[in-house]
């Protein structure tokens, strides 16, 4: 297949291990009128006529202004045309040509400015038939910070704004933690924050269990801490040999001198150093810094699964489940997923791809010219890299056979819920809705969502109980809950005309976009809108802990919100709280219980398992935010480094109230403005 030919097939979003697999069939051509296909092909043929033959992006809109496609091209007037010849196209491509209403163009100076541009602009604008990289999925680092004489060792994720050195990425939260633990045994290096540090007058709990060296109050001298720090630098800059060698030295000295103490603390510090490399499943000689790419692809479905190996050691691996059409190669759609991966993080050295890919030059120029230096991407045959490539292909065969297997036993638990709860067909998205306060303080809802692929949590969505609600009143918390997201999903789809309140601004985060139309008995119903992973906007079924009381309020609100078609079930606690002994609670039924066997009674206790984590989770967090709330917080003009000066020389929050306007114009960093509206602030001025 020619570049061309690749370039035209548009793909969809790829997801992480924790998210769905491809749900969506292949778009059947029929579905595309043919008078809307020509309508497309004579717009893009009407844009054609005035291109120029180089390199290139062009973007294609919708008749609504949204974006559908970023592409790249070496000769923009070349590829648009190839749209507008209106066959040997795939069912994707027809789709959007007919959706196609305007067009824009960007030309660039060769086609790898054409690849990065295009990168950016998928990051940005998001377009429905490209591959998107989620931003909530970055990789985690470990960070030894620069700016401070007693370094500490960190997890970080994100922008490098700090000064230090990073290392990573590692695959998962788990590794990063793992390896920290084992270098506080092996250096004792400190994982406080420096307002932790600055405020020490004895050694903490690290220090007495053989974790920290005590830097903070001088139980270490600054000099020989930093040698620590140094070592730890060296080990995981790749030179852990040279390190073990000269723990393991100074273990022969100390016990050559009898001083069996300190031999036995070098002796547990190159046990977990060894415990590090023991735990990384396979390292390397020949390879130091390498991003391993292999791809597997079943019954249509495609697994990308990435190694990442630094300083000749493995630090973990992530499977990636590209959504793309099925008439892609692995090959295409392994190119697809590595322009994209690199778009927000450093490329390494060398990346290995399982499959030969035609763009692997381009690629590479790519990747050179965002990393600032030479980026090899290769195709390994022999040796060292394709036993690591034939390690990486195994794994992601592994993966994604264990996905598939996940992925029909939910489809199977969502028919048995639907069958229990007497639905015509298996729900798609179910919304299960639990509350979560103490005496009616911080009282919070959350949602969570559920579908053919498991627990949606991009889906999820949590309510800040407003303080108008009697505090305790559980029946008048969920009314809330429930008006703020159907009332959103009456005005959105123009159901009825709510007698409730807006939405209010209190929600933590904006609500999805919801169908249009409604699935009621007796009114013809649209098709339901999704959103850009193929999933549904609207839920088929509505579950609320608790009982016949939630239960009439949680309908009262849907009846007069217009989603009385919605099925909608309370789940009542059984008899001393027994978990098998589940009273259920629906419209048009006496309160039922369900086999304690029965498969669908266990999925439902996961389903409000789940929205009870999470409820509780949320109210835990604003609970915190509000105790540790510092009043510093809420002066103008007091940023980090003002507070710091602040505490640093007070000690508390307490003293700084009572100081003198004059005590605090004498602290250093902070000026007399700065001091005068703290003054103010705490005497009422």
């Amino acid at each position: 297949m020619s570049r061309e030919r690749q370039d035209d097939l548009p793909q969809d979003e790829f997801e992480d291990e924790e998210d769905a697999l491809p749900a969506e069939p292949a778009l059947d051509l029929a579905e595309t009128a043919p008078g809307a296909l020509k309508a497309g092909i004579e717009v893009i043929q009407q844009f054609a006529k005035h291109l120029p033959n180089r390199p290139g992006v062009y973007r294609m809109f919708d008749r609504a202004g949204e974006v559908l496609y970023v592409g790249k091209a070496k000769s923009l007037k070349n590829r648009v045309t190839s749209y507008a010849r209106g066959m040997a196209h795939t069912n994707a491509v027809a789709r959007m040509i007919a959706e196609t209403a305007n067009m824009e163009f960007v030309t660039t100076g060769t086609e790898t400015e054409a690849l990065l541009l295009e990168s950016n602009l998928i990051k940005q604008l998001r377009p429905r038939y490209n591959v998107l990289l989620r931003d909530d999925k970055s990789f985690p680092y470990i960070l030894l910070t620069g700016d401070h004489d007693a370094p500490a060792i960190l997890k970080h994720r994100g922008s490098r704004q700090r000064k230090g050195d990073y290392f990573g990425p590692f695959a998962s939260v788990w590794a990063v933690t793992r390896t920290i633990d084992a270098l506080q045994k092996a250096f004792l290096i400190r994982t406080c924050s420096d307002s932790f540090y600055e405020n020490r007058t004895r050694p903490c709990l690290l220090f007495q269990i053989k974790r920290c060296a005590g830097p903070c109050t001088g139980e270490i001298s600054i000099p020989d801490y930093q040698a620590l720090a140094g070592q730890a630098r060296a080990f995981l800059s790749g030179r852990s040999s040279a390190v073990k060698r000269l723990l393991s030295a100074r273990m022969q000295e100390a016990a050559e001198e009898l001083e069996f103490e300190k031999a036995a603390r070098y002796r547990d510090r190159l046990a977990a150093l060894s415990a590090v490399q023991a735990g990384q499943d396979i390292n390397t000689q020949g390879v130091e810094e390498a991003d391993v790419f292999a791809i597997d692809e079943q019954a249509g479905h495609f697994c990308v699964e990435i190694f990442f190996f630094r300083n000749h050691q493995n630090w973990g691996n992530r499977a990636l489940f590209p959504r793309a059409d099925r008439s892609l190669t692995p090959a295409e759609v392994l190119a697809s997923v590595v322009a994209q991966f690199y778009d927000d993080k450093p490329p390494p050295r060398l990346v290995l791809l399982s499959h030969p890919v035609e763009e692997i030059e381009l690629i590479g120029q790519a990747l050179s010219a965002r990393a600032g230096r030479k980026v090899e991407v290769a195709h390994p045959r022999r040796g060292e890299r394709a036993d690591l490539m034939a390690h990486a292909v195994k794994n992601a065969h592994e993966a994604l056979s264990r996905k598939l297997a996940d992925n029909a036993g939910q489809q199977t638990l969502l028919a048995a819920l639907g069958a229990a709860f007497g639905m015509e067909a298996p729900p798609r998205r179910v919304e299960v809705y639990d509350n979560s306060h103490i005496m009616g303080t911080n009282a919070v809802g959350g949602m969570i969502v559920a579908g053919p692929d498991g627990f949606v949590k991009n889906q999820y969505r949590t309510f800040n109980i407003s303080t108008d609600t009697i505090a305790g009143d559980d029946f008048g918390m969920m009314r809330e809950v429930l008006t703020r997201r159907f009332a959103r999903l009456a005005r959105e789809n123009g159901l009825s005309s709510s007698p409730h309140p807006e939405s209010s601004p209190q929600d933590s985060s904006p609500l999805p976009e919801q169908d249009e139309g409604s699935h009621g008995t007796g009114r013809k119903a649209s098709k339901p809108r999704k959103d850009e992973d193929g999933f549904p906007s609207r839920p088929d079924l509505v579950i609320v802990d608790g009982g016949k009381g939630q239960f009439t309020a949680a309908l009262k609100i849907m009846k007069e919100l217009g989603a009385a078609d919605i099925p909608l079930v309370a789940i009542a606690k059984g008899e001393d709280r027994n978990a098998m002994r589940e009273t259920f609670h629906m419209e048009g039924r006496e309160p039922f219980k369900l086999q304690p066997r029965d498969p669908a009674l266990y999925f439902i206790q996961r389903l409000r398992d789940e929205a009870h984590r999470f409820a509780i989770g949320t109210h835990r967090a604003k609970r915190k935010r509000e105790t540790m709330k510092n009043p510093l917080d809420e002066i103008p003009g007091i940023g980090p480094s003002r507070k710091r000066a602040l505490l640093l020389h007070f000690g508390t929050v307490k003293a700084i109230q009572r100081a003198k306007l004059d005590d605090l114009m004498r602290t250093p960093g902070v000026n007399a403005a700065t001091a005068k509206a703290v003054h103010d602030f705490f005497h009422d001025a």
